[in-house]
Order: structure tokens, then C-alpha cells, then sequence
């Protein structure tokens, strides 16, 4: 007798290339990301000014604003520092060669590719478990059509055995309760 057909989601290649990929995109954002250690003892960020944006970022609450050469403390009253204090193509913040405009539309692509990535993948693998489930149920469909049918084939063929039995030794008898009529 054969055993019962496993239940369990399986997953085809492209379910699991997707889920790959997603997950070596989401790898790669947060091992590209370089975070960086606070000295010490943290100097104010005004007695940075007019040096260079290297020794400005050293600290992490310090903003370099390239074209006045100053070195600002980081406004953390706003997510973004307002164009007063420095516009966001000339602000820098961790990085020298990277300012807040290039920042801000690298990590909004990387963001919408992650959620892309995601979706296509919880589509995919909800698409490939419906169908490789659709498949498992047609099998086991025909698998038990099949174990019914030669059932019937055996207990025709036992019926027709037993009849052949009951007529060698002249036991048959049209009507079931005759015996109970002989006595």
C-alpha cells in the first residue's frame, strides 16, 4: 500500500532564485553600509571648522557644508538638515563624497528594489505552492481512483470465485433466507 502524499509547500527553482536574489540584495545594503565609531571623546563640532571634511565626519554629529567649509553639529531636531543650515546637495554626513541628495535617491532605490524583490517573491511562491498543490491533489485524485477500481476488480473476482464454490458444492441459493424456510 503506498503512503499517504506529502502536504508540505515545496518551492520550484524560481521561487528559490527569487528568494536568493532578495536575499543577497538585502545582504549586500547592509554590508556596502559603512558605520562609523565615535572617537573618544567627541571635540564640538564648531572647532572643526575650515579643516578638511575628513576630520569634520570624524565625528558622527558633526554635518560639513562644502561650500562654506563649515563644520556644523547635525540638526537632530529634523531627519534631513534644512536649507538654511546647508542645502542637501552641498551637505555632508558620514561619508565625504557623498552628499544628502545622492543619499537620499540611492536609499529609495535600494528600499523600493527590496520591497519589489520581496513581492515578487511572496507572489512567486504563493503561485508555485497553489499549483505544486493543485498537482499533489491530482495525483492523489487519480492514485485513489485507481486503488478503488482494481479494489472492485478483486471483490468482483472474489464474488465470482465464492459463486463458482457455492455451485460446485450446491450451496447456491437464489434467495438468501431459504434456509431459514427449510426448518
Amino acid at each position: 500500500m503506498q503512503s499517504m502524499v506529502s502536504t508540505r509547500p515545496t518551492m520550484s527553482g524560481v521561487c528559490r532564485a527569487s528568494v536568493f536574489v532578495s536575499a543577497l540584495v538585502f545582504c549586500a545594503v547592509f554590508l556596502t553600509t559603512e558605520a562609523q565609531t565615535p572617537s573618544p571623546a567627541p571635540a564640538p563640532c564648531a572647532l572643526s571648522s575650515n579643516t578638511t571634511c575628513a576630520e569634520c565626519l570624524q565625528n558622527v554629529a558633526c554635518l560639513w557644508c562644502s561650500p562654506t567649509k563649515q563644520c556644523l553639529d547635525y540638526p537632530v531636531g529634523n531627519i534631513l538638515p534644512p536649507r538654511s543650515v546647508c542645502p542637501l546637495n552641498d551637505a555632508r554626513w558620514g561619508l565625504c563624497w557623498v552628499n544628502f541628495q545622492i543619499l537620499i535617491i540611492t536609499m529609495s532605490v535600494l528600499a523600493a528594489v527590496i520591497v519589489i524583490s520581496i513581492l515578487v517573491c511572496c507572489l512567486c511562491c504563493c503561485k508555485c505552492e497553489r499549483t505544486g498543490n493543485q498537482r499533489e491533489d491530482a495525483k492523489a485524485e487519480r492514485q485513489t481512483r485507481l486503488r478503488k477500481a482494481r479494489q472492485k476488480e478483486r471483490r468482483t473476482e472474489m464474488q465470482l470465485r465464492h459463486d463458482e464454490i457455492r455451485q460446485k458444492y450446491g450451496l447456491a441459493k437464489d434467495n438468501p433466507y431459504a434456509r431459514m424456510d427449510d426448518h
